[in-house]
């Protein structure tokens, strides 16, 4: 018995000076978020958490006290009774009454979490393999927002080449950004596998499915910069998937919107225009390393046979018109996706420039972003 009690008593002194038990409470449980669904959602964890102890106290408490008390030592002859119809009523009704009890607040939250009517803003995330697409939605079509965010981590540092940053796989090259104390409707889909949409501070999780739409909303209090990644296992670039949220005041929001239209218009401006060979290969190139150059790497080698090589070889040397069609359509059975919807012309030509005349290639052809404008135009 001494034997025992010492055991316990080290294993006891290890769980109270550990790391772990010294370590912040808040990097351990569930954190309370900024919008009060969240906050809902943290209260009923809480209480379910609570309730849990509470069983595993007096079950393991009656357990234990039983052991001690009525061990063989003390001379201690085992009962013979078979069963206690009061004992069997007690463990059959208790528990029923305690899932009532919890389930009236998760209920209640439930409903509220799944209420998505009366939004102030629509917006559209669809995945794609591996970055998301934001479509602000409005009644006229002229003025809608939409735009790619992808990871910005420098893949130095995902190849251990120099040191990680701060938030290393959790930055994007263009944020969502929604306006504070206003509800947003999130409607959730997916252009290629399943994807999941997960903010932790919004309580915000959806599975992003093709062929269907999944809403949720939430409406943030305070401005700051939140983060969140796909959940969902997609593919090999799934941890390569962040989401980043930045929630501003109206004003700020009101010329965020301002820049992206002007962006659009420029965009616009910038497909009609022809383009030097220099400036395609700078676009093409910053366009590749944020696209392309996770399977193809950033010295166009590839990883053979399931990323194949752009080096002197493959459609970087072959017909211009079959280089254009698998960036816009992509190619079924592999995992070079349909680019299309993703890039903007001025991109597309940029990077099917940029791979025929880099890494050696020098295949000196051009593809001005007005051609691709066009075959674009006609779909």
């Amino acid at each position: 018995m001494n034997r025992v009690m010492r055991m316990w008593q080290a294993g006891l002194s290890l769980l109270l000076f550990s790391n772990v038990a010294l370590a912040d409470w808040s990097t351990l449980n569930m954190r309370q978020g900024v919008t009060e669904i969240s906050r809902e959602v943290y209260d009923l964890h809480m209480l379910i958490f609570y309730v849990c102890c509470v069983i595993g106290v007096l079950v393991f408490g009656v357990m234990i006290a039983s052991m001690i008390m009525h061990r063989k030592s003390l001379g201690v002859t085992p009962a013979t009774f078979h069963e206690d119809t009061r004992i069997e009523i007690a463990w059959t009704v208790i528990p029923i009454i305690i899932l009532l009890v919890v389930a009236v607040p998760a209920t209640s939250t439930l409903r509220e979490m799944y209420e998505t009517a009366d939004a102030d803003l629509d917006i559209e995330v669809r995945g794609y393999q591996w970055k998301w697409q934001y479509t602000y939605l409005n009644d006229d079509p002229a003025q809608e927002i939409q735009f790619m965010s992808a990871l910005q981590t420098p893949q130095n540092e995902i190849q251990n080449l120099e040191a990680k940053g701060e938030h290393y796989l959790l930055d994007v090259d263009n944020p969502l950004v929604i306006p504070i104390n206003k509800r947003i409707r999130f409607l959730v889909t997916s252009q290629d596998t399943i994807h999941a949409f997960w903010v932790p501070d919004f309580a915000l999780k959806r599975d992003a499915i093709p062929g269907f739409v999944h809403e949720s909303w939430a409406i943030v209090e305070e401005p700051g910069v939140y983060r969140g990644q796909c959940a969902e296992l997609c593919g090999k670039e799934h941890g390569f998937m962040p989401i980043v949220v930045h929630a501003v005041e109206q004003e700020e929001y009101d010329l965020w919107v301002a820049e992206k239209q002007a962006e659009a218009a420029e965009v616009f401006n910038t497909v009609g225009k022809t383009w030097s060979m220099e400036e395609l290969m700078v676009e093409g190139e910053e366009v590749y390393l944020r696209n392309c150059a996770a399977c193809h790497q950033p010295n166009g080698q590839g990883i053979p046979p399931a990323f194949p090589s752009l080096v002197g070889q493959g459609i970087a040397v072959g017909s211009v018109q079959e280089h254009i069609d698998i960036l816009l359509y992509g190619r079924a059975g592999t995992s070079m996706q349909a680019f299309g919807k993703q890039l903007n012309a001025a991109e597309i030509a940029a990077v099917i420039t940029y791979e025929r005349n880099a890494w050696g290639n020098n295949m000196n052809q051009m593809v001005q972003p007005k051609e691709i404008n066009t075959m674009m135009a006609s779909e």
